[in-house]
Formats: structure tokens, C-alpha cells, sequence
């Protein structure tokens, strides 16, 4: 049976301030240790495995997504009508790496009612935009856009700070792959691969705006206090590194200037050299509990899974409902 490592002493400091920002919740109710032989959605021959157990990609590219996220006036509004961002966006955070994390590793019946949670709550969420246009949280198109910027931000954070190259065909397989949750929640015309998404993106880009809402997010998100010590330096660090994942587009639209885009540079270059650090103090989460449920060493994860095709997972209408 496989084991974990112990965590080197010198991480550790690394990993408690990991654990006071984002707390491992035993109230959640997922024990990703059991059933054994319970893959979940994806499993462990799944690119989304390798990719969202990386923690400096997924934070920088799960801060990186809000930042897009500002740009639709629509999705924006369901945010800011329905949300207490203001006050809790730590928790919204939270949440939202609690819902990405079981989704990915929980089993499957759990992730599967995750999903099923988080559809009851869009069906409640709806209204007007500050221009009288009407939204709707379970409306498919805005359901895409949130995806989409998620699924983009995870990729490229994999990419600046991990040290595995991912070339076309492996990001194609994550964009399949991921967009089965997507479309259990009921998102449409989700793209399937890199070229499709830098399509969408492009596509979308019309119906952007960088307004006044967006910067008031922007700025809640720049006075985010993380519970950790040395709150300040932390929030700099991974927010720009985040910046640094945007599209020359958004960077564009969000008009950040030549000091805000120095920075994204050195806290980039300054998260990639401490990633390994980041990656041997969490060893031992919710994906390497994953990997053990399926007796498979947590090892796995330092490599993608070969071949393209030979080890796809089922299709999406065998691993996840799409109606609750």
C-alpha cells in the first residue's frame, strides 16, 4: 500500500501558513481516503489530477479567474447582488477551493453532490444588471464564461510555476476533461480544447467592460487579509503572481499600469523559485489522499499520465450528471 513522506522540518512553517489560509475542513464531509477504488470524476490517470494539485498554480490562477471575471458586467452583477464579497471574500475563496477540490478528488457520489448544492443555489440567484439587463446565475453562457477563465487561470498557473512542461495535446486533454463540470452545472458550448478557448475568449471580448464594479472587486481583492503572518507580503505575492497569468488582452482592458505590471513580473519569478517548497509541505492533501484511496503512489502526480488517448476517462455523460 502506498504511503505518504514525511514533511521535511524545514517546510513546515511553509505548510502551517497554507493550513491557517486555507484550512483543511473536516466539516465538509469529505473523507477523500474512502472508499477505496472509488476514482471519482476523473481519477488518477487524469490530466485535471496533475494539474489542480499544484497549489501555487491553482491560488495565483484561482485569483488570476476573479480578476476575468470582473470583466462581465453580467457575471459581475450576480456577484455583487448576492454576495458578501466585501466582508467574507476569504471565504468565497475558500469555498470556491473547496468546491474545485472535491470536484477533482472527492468520490464520486460526493463530488457529484457538490455539484447538485451548487446548481440550487444559481436556480435562486437572478436579477438586473445597472443597466436594466437581466441575469441569471444557472444561465448557460454565463456559466461558460466562469469556466472558461477558471479552467484557463489553473492551466497557465501549471505553467508558469510548476517544472513540467504542458504542451498542446496534454492542455487539450484538461480542457475536455474539466468541462464535464461545466456542463453539469449546466454551462453549453464549452470548449474542449486550447485553440477553442483562445477562440472563445476572442469571441467574448465584445462583450467585456472594465467599469467601476470591476474596480471596486479589484480593490476589495488588493486589502484581501489573509490569517497568516506577514498577511501583507503573502497577498502581493500571489495577487500579482496571479496578474502575471492574465491575457495580454485583459491586461489591456484592466489598463494596469507599468509599475502594477513590473510587479506581476517579480512576484511571477519569486513564486516559481518557491514553488518546490510550497509543493513538499503539502504533500500529503486531498490529492495524495486520493492517490492512496486508489492505492496508486502519490508519485504520479510529478508526471503526466502517457498517451493521449489510451487512458481518457469515460465520457462526460458516464462520469457526471448532467441533470440533477
Amino acid at each position: 500500500m502506498a504511503t505518504h513522506r514525511p514533511i521535511p522540518s524545514l517546510h513546515r512553517p511553509v505548510r502551517d501558513w497554507v493550513l491557517k489560509a486555507f484550512p483543511r475542513n473536516p466539516e465538509s464531509g469529505i473523507d477523500y481516503s474512502n472508499p477505496q477504488g472509488d476514482p471519482g470524476l476523473f481519477g488518477p490517470d487524469s490530466v485535471t489530477w496533475r494539474i489542480h494539485a499544484d497549489f501555487p498554480g491553482m491560488l495565483s490562477g484561482g485569483l488570476c479567474a476573479l480578476m476575468l471575471q470582473t470583466l462581465h458586467p453580467r457575471a459581475l452583477a450576480a456577484i455583487w447582488d448576492h454576495s458578501n464579497f466585501r466582508q467574507d471574500l476569504v471565504g468565497r475563496l475558500r469555498r470556491t477551493t473547496t468546491f474545485v477540490g472535491g470536484t477533482t478528488y472527492a468520490p464520486r457520489d460526493l463530488a457529484q453532490g457538490m455539484i447538485d448544492r451548487v446548481r440550487h443555489i444559481h436556480d435562486a440567484i437572478a436579477g438586473y444588471t445597472a443597466d436594466g439587463k437581466p441575469y441569471a446565475a444557472s444561465e448557460p453562457h454565463l456559466l461558460t464564461w466562469v469556466h472558461v477563465t477558471e479552467a484557463y487561470a489553473f492551466l497557465q498557473g501549471f505553467r508558469r510555476y510548476s517544472r513540467l512542461s504542458v504542451p498542446t495535446p496534454i492542455a487539450d486533454r484538461y480542457y475536455d476533461e474539466v468541462r464535464r463540470i461545466a456542463e453539469a452545472l449546466g454551462a453549453s458550448q464549452v470548449p474542449v480544447s486550447e485553440r477553442d478557448v483562445l477562440n472563445y475568449m476572442q469571441e467574448i471580448q465584445p462583450e467585456l467592460r472594465f467599469d467601476e464594479r470591476s474596480r471596486e472587486v479589484l480593490r476589495v481583492l488588493a486589502s484581501i487579509r489573509l490569517p497568516v503572518p506577514a498577511a501583507g507580503l503573502s497577498r502581493e505575492l500571489f495577487l500579482h503572481a496571479g496578474a502575471a497569468l492574465l491575457p495580454g488582452w485583459a491586461v489591456s482592458l484592466m489598463q494596469r499600469t507599468p509599475v502594477q505590471r513590473m510587479k506581476a513580473r517579480v512576484a511571477s519569478r519569486t513564486l516559481y523559485a518557491m514553488a518546490p517548497v510550497f509543493r513538499s509541505a503539502l504533500r500529503d492533501g486531498v490529492a495524495s489522499q486520493s492517490c492512496l484511496r486508489m492505492n496508486r503512489t502519490p508519485d504520479i502526480l510529478r508526471e503526466f499520465p502517457p498517451g493521449n488517448d489510451a487512458v481518457r476517462q469515460e465520457s462526460s455523460s458516464e462520469n457526471v450528471r448532467t441533470t440533477r
